[in-house]
């Protein structure tokens, strides 16, 4: 039996999603307790070899964390027994997480309907690039396009430059937590009443939601935000700042009292320019000059102690490197190292129900044997409910 730990204990996931978006989700549950089992190709799963490999193993460091928490199972689905398998796991699952092009799991022969036709409790998680319907739903989808067509790309770059895409998967790292909570409703719903149901997750979607009002200021004020480099509309002075001795600072004036004290520390508190929200927003340019040249001819240690005297809000821009080794970091247990690789630890901290991280992604089929012994003796779920005594008897400090 898989071992039971954390909130979600009991409940049985199977992931049979690639590369970090949908996998990322499956991944969150997965850190706190749920049994998520991957399930990859006779070839492996392409994240496998996605980018950097460990040192000791070249296995793709981005594996060994989206794939943390996880037992991993080689099934063939282009095989009859291969099929039939799946079909097993998935009747006595409380979760499919899939991300294949819309079509492609109804050709597999996994149709929802079907599985839910089996397994009436089953929620399934179907993440893409452009949603499952819709004139693009066929695309391929990558968080590159979703970046590029959600309005992310053209808010980013210096000003009558050009549009830059974020460095890192920031969208599949936005959807796979999109993923993960949008399980957690339909599974809530299922609990209340035996229903499972088909969750339409697309990148593109979640993408839109980090946009905030910026459709509203469109359709409402016929206004599109432009490139500002670090800086947004609404908060002035706001961006990066180079200090004297090369050190780059953030500085932020969301709130108004903010404001008043970098206008303060910088000398222009009385300036009838800055005086409000209006003046310095129409006053951008020059509000920014002032604040540049006051922490350019001044260290990082002096400006980030004025600052910090002041209440106002700065902060070190820094690498990776430097982010790993701050004390604020350090003491929080930010990061761990499980199985010889070093990956941030679960995405939410729960006081009575923590997650936690028992082994990093594991090698191709190392619990396929374990896995379809366990769970294939299970008596399929015929019925529409996922009945408590069961996840109790699975986990008994369930209350």
């Amino acid at each position: 039996m898989a071992e039971g730990r954390g909130a979600l204990a009991g409940i049985r996931v199977i992931d049979m999603a690639t590369l970090i978006a949908a996998p990322g989700a499956a991944r969150h549950l997965a850190d706190f307790g749920a049994d998520v089992i991957k399930v990859e190709p006779p070839g492996g799963d392409g994240t496998r070899r996605y980018g950097w490999g460990h040192p000791d193993d070249d296995v793709a460091l981005f594996w060994k964390q989206i794939s943390r928490n996880k037992r991993t199972v080689v099934l063939d689905l282009k095989s009859t027994d291969g099929l039939a398998a799946m079909h097993g796991l998935v009747e006595r699952a409380d979760v499919l997480v899939e991300n294949l092009r819309p079509g492609t799991l109804e050709r597999l022969g996994l149709a929802p309907d079907d599985l839910l036709a089996a397994n009436p409790g089953l929620v399934i998680l179907r993440v893409s690039g452009f949603g499952q319907d819709g004139p693009y739903a066929a695309r391929p989808g990558f968080a590159t396009l979703a970046e590029a067509m959600g309005g992310f790309a053209a808010l980013n770059g210096e000003p009558g430059g050009a549009p830059l895409l974020p460095p890192v998967a920031l969208t599949d790292e936005i959807a796979a937590i999109v993923g993960a909570f949008a399980v957690m409703v339909a599974l809530r719903h299922r609990d209340a009443t035996g229903e499972g149901q088909v969750i339409d997750v697309s990148l593109l979607e979640a993408m839109v939601q980090m946009l905030g009002p910026l459709p509203a200021v469109w359709a409402q004020r016929g206004e599109l935000q432009p490139r500002l480099g670090s800086g947004i509309p609404y908060s002035v002075p706001r961006g990066t700042y180079h200090c004297a001795d090369g050190v780059w600072v953030a500085v932020s004036t969301s709130a108004e009292s903010i404001a008043a004290r970098v206008l303060a520390l910088v000398g222009v508190a009385d300036d009838p320019r800055f005086a409000d929200f209006d003046g310095r927003i129409a006053h951008r340019t020059e509000l920014d000059a002032v604040v540049a040249r006051w922490i350019g001819a001044r260290p990082s240690a002096e400006v980030l102690a004025a600052f910090t005297e002041a209440e106002a809000a700065i902060a070190p821009v820094y690498t990776v490197a430097d982010l790993m080794a701050d004390p604020h970091v350090v003491a929080r247990h930010t990061f761990v190292e499980i199985d010889g690789v070093t990956m941030s630890g679960p995405a939410a901290r729960l006081d009575r129900t923590p997650g936690g991280i028992r082994h990093a992604g594991r090698a191709l089929g190392a619990d396929t044997d374990t896995v379809l012994a366990e769970v294939l003796a299970e008596s399929p779920r015929r019925d529409a409910t996922r009945p408590e005594e069961d996840r109790r008897r699975e986990d008994p400090s369930l209350p």
